[in-house]
C-alpha cells in the first residue's frame, strides 16, 4: 500500500503513523490528510495494521523474567544471564516479526486470498530464527547425531516424510531440529552452522491446498529470508547472508528435496 501526494513525502506519513513527529509536523500532516480522503484511508490502514502487528507478541517487549524463573537461575553459575539473553531474544523476534509483516503490506508484494497463510507462514519462520538461531545451550531439541531418530519424529508429527539438506558443500553441517507450533499444525526447523559460527535455519511445515510459488525474498536487519510453497507444504531459509549466498542455498535445498 503506497502513498502518493506530492505535498508530503511518504516517509513522513510513516513518523506520523509511529508518533514520530513534533506537534507542528503533526499538525501539517492533518492538514494534508483532512483535503485527501484517499490518503487519510491509506494512514488509517497503516496505523491498525501497526496497532494489530504490535499486539501479537507486545507484552513481551515489557514483561518481566517470571519470579520462579528467575529464583532458579540463582542457582546456576551464569544462568541469569542466560534468562536474561533469553527474554531478550524473544522481544527481538517480536520486532522482526513487526518489521517483517509492515515490509510486506506496505510495499504490497503479497495479494489476494492467498496472502494471509503465506504471510503467517513467513512471519513463524523469521520469529523462530530470530529466538532460536542465537540459543548457547539449547539451540536446538534434538542433535544432529541423532540425525534418523529426529527425521523420523518430525516426519511422524508433521505427517510427510521429510528429508534434511546437506550443506556440506556451502560450509554448513546440521546442528540439529525442533518441533515448532504453527497455525496450520505442527513445524519443523531444522538448524545449520558453519565454521565461523553463522546459523541457518530450515522452517517447514503444511500451508493448506495453495498453489507453487517462486521463491520469494525479504530482508529485516541481517536477516534474509527465502520461502516457497511445494505441494502444500512451506519452506523458508532464514540467516544473515547476502541475498545472493542465501538464494544459491535455497536452490540447492529445494533441488535436493525435488529430485528429478
Amino acid at each position: 500500500m503506497k502513498a502518493h501526494d506530492p505535498r508530503i513525502p511518504e516517509e513522513q506519513l510513516h513518523a506520523y503513523v509511529d508518533g514520530r513527529l513534533d506537534a507542528a509536523q503533526r499538525q501539517a500532516v492533518e492538514r494534508v490528510l483532512e483535503q485527501s480522503p484517499e490518503l487519510r484511508a491509506t494512514v488509517d490502514a497503516w496505523t491498525t495494521q501497526r496497532v494489530a502487528l504490535l499486539g501479537l507478541h507486545g507484552e513481551l517487549l515489557n514483561e518481566d523474567v517470571p519470579p520462579f524463573l528467575d529464583q532458579a537461575a540463582h542457582q546456576f553459575n551464569g544462568a541469569q544471564r542466560q534468562w536474561r539473553r533469553r527474554w531478550q531474544h524473544m522481544a527481538m523476534a517480536a520486532s522482526v516479526l513487526v518489521a517483517f509483516t509492515a515490509g510486506w503490506l506496505g510495499h504490497g508484494v503479497w495479494r489476494g486470498s492467498e496472502a494471509a497463510p503465506v504471510m503467517q507462514f513467513a512471519r513463524q519462520a523469521a520469529v523462530a530464527h530470530a529466538v532460536y538461531a542465537p540459543e548457547v545451550r539449547h539451540p536446538v531439541e534434538v542433535p544432529a547425531a541423532q540425525q534418523e531418530h529426529l527425521v523420523q519424529w518430525l516426519s511422524r508429527r508433521l505427517g510427510k516424510p521429510l528429508k534434511v539438506p546437506a550443506l556440506h558443500s556451502q560450509g554448513f553441517d546440521l546442528v540439529g531440529g525442533r518441533l515448532l507450533p504453527g497455525s496450520d499444525g505442527a513445524r519443523a526447523q531444522f538448524m545449520f552452522q558453519d565454521a565461523r559460527g553463522e546459523r541457518l535455519t530450515l522452517y517447514i511445515g503444511a500451508v493448506g491446498n495453495l498453489a507453487e510459488t517462486t521463491f520469494r525474498f525479504a530482508q529485516e536487519g541481517n536477516v534474509s529470508s527465502f520461502y516457497w510453497i511445494d505441494r502444500g507444504m512451506g519452506y523458508a531459509l532464514s540467516g544473515p547472508l547476502p541475498r545472493a549466498d542465501m538464494l544459491e542455498l535455497a536452490h540447492n535445498i529445494y533441488g535436493q528435496l525435488n529430485p528429478r
